[in-house]
């Protein structure tokens, strides 16, 4: 096992230990975040069955899910500050622990406040997942290659969203929803050890020395930046956007407007998962070499959150049949182009602030599902159903309709800025 006394340098010029760096960094927070992402989005394939037997509502199933994002936002300022304090690996396991009991909670829950509850802490317990991931990066890994290495560890989650949809369709002829997430707890306890034995601790010169209020002034500092307020409105509007529809909507919208059966509706999400797979190691790749010839990883990003909005308009002006897969494959690719600007971010502010910059910046994108989940059910509860648990297309377009006014809305305030700030560092001092 590797110790935290190893120089970096030493470490990335050794093939064995590339070797050693993947087996205990990588491969135990990509075992982490698959799960996280895999108990975010199941809900898509499985709200069916949570309707029939809970008798939910769409207000209700809205809520339930976005449980996860509320309790998910809420760990978010607090675990900025732990992470740049502590262990994050070590932060990452014990939190693993909660999940594992939220998801019990969740699989033997016989109400609707059962499975909000369960759901929370689900929610709670897999909010290290990514940000301790991205921390431990910063402190084992060059600046360079963070766009890459962000890019594997999200799309390890890509799997985990590849997984909740047609294998977990096909696991509901073995098991049921129940069966689902009994399965999921005990992965995440195995999750947790696998983190707490295997990844080593910070290199010591990183070590945290700051007192609380040093690192309570490095996080008011975040947040009255004009850097990190240029990034965040479009940042936090794109991914909530994409993560409310993947990990919910989609699969109604399949059913209802896209008129497929359960097991063609779980596929089409299945492909949309893979390609969110593509993206994340395609934009992370991508970053990475055009940073090399100077052309900025904010742009990049930008110019595919613009893309992705393209896409939802497709989406609300209804696709044809023949034309519906390509929109959502296109949906799951350019969904990931926002998450590019975590490693701009982490490239710009000094790296005793990684932990809290990214988690800064988690907390405004999770607020922001947990109110758009919502908001989209809310919506479309706004017109009767057409049968139960099923809506009209009316009421997807005014939903997706309002989520995407916010994201060209947000588009135009970074673009706006972007060139205020440039035009300010051009001119003489």
């Amino acid at each position: 096992m590797l110790h935290g006394h190893i120089q970096v340098l030493t470490l990335l010029d050794s093939n064995l230990t590339r070797r050693h760096l993947f087996l205990c960094i990588l491969f135990p927070f990509a075992l982490g975040y698959y799960l996280s992402y895999l108990a975010r989005v199941v809900n898509a394939v499985l709200a069916p069955d949570l309707v029939t037997e809970l008798s939910l509502d769409p207000d209700a199933l809205g809520l339930m899910t976005a449980s996860y994002f509320f309790t998910f936002a809420a760990a978010q300022l607090p675990l900025g500050i732990l992470l740049d304090r502590y262990s994050p690996a070590k932060i990452e396991a014990g939190l693993l622990l909660v999940a594992a009991a939220g998801a019990l909670l969740f699989a033997h829950g016989q109400s609707e406040w059962d499975l909000i509850i369960g759901r929370g802490l689900i929610g709670l317990g897999v909010s290290a997942c990514l940000m301790a991931a991205f921390k431990t990066f910063t402190l084992w890994f060059k600046p360079e290659q963070l766009p890459l290495l962000n890019g594997v560890i999200l799309a390890s989650g890509g799997l985990g969203a590849i997984t909740a949809t047609a294998p977990v369709q096909a696991a509901l002829t073995l098991t049921d929803w129940r069966g689902v997430f009994l399965m999921l707890a005990v992965l995440m306890v195995v999750s947790s050890i696998i983190i707490f034995l295997l990844v080593p601790d910070q290199p010591q010169e990183h070590h945290a020395k700051e007192t609380l209020n040093a690192q309570l002034q490095g996080l008011r500092s975040i947040f009255k930046d004009r850097f990190f307020w240029m990034i965040a409105p479009l940042t936090m509007l794109s991914q909530s956007s994409f993560i409310s529809i993947q990990s919910l909507w989609a699969g109604p919208w399949l059913q209802d407007i896209g008129k497929l059966e359960r097991l063609a509706m779980a596929d089409t999400l299945l492909m949309t998962a893979s390609a969110m797979v593509a993206g994340f190691l395609v934009m992370g790749t991508l970053a990475e070499r055009l940073s090399r010839i100077g052309l900025p990883s904010i742009l990049l990003s930008a110019g595919g959150m613009l893309i992705f909005q393209v896409i939802q308009l497709l989406i609300i002006l209804e696709p044809t049949r023949h034309s519906m897969s390509l929109t959502w494959l296109a949906f799951g690719f350019f969904g990931t182009t926002g998450i590019i600007q975590y490693a701009v971010l982490s490239q710009h502010y000094p790296r005793h602030l990684a932990g809290r910059v990214n988690t800064a910046m988690n907390l405004l994108v999770f607020i922001c599902i947990f109110v758009l989940q919502y908001t989209i059910g809310a919506i479309i509860n706004l017109w009767p159903e057409l049968s139960a648990g099923h809506y009209r297309a009316i009421a997807y377009q005014a939903a997706f309709g309002f989520v995407l006014l916010l994201q060209v809305t947000a588009l135009v305030w970074f673009i706006w800025q972007y060139r205020s700030l440039n035009t300010a560092v051009k001119q003489p001092a």
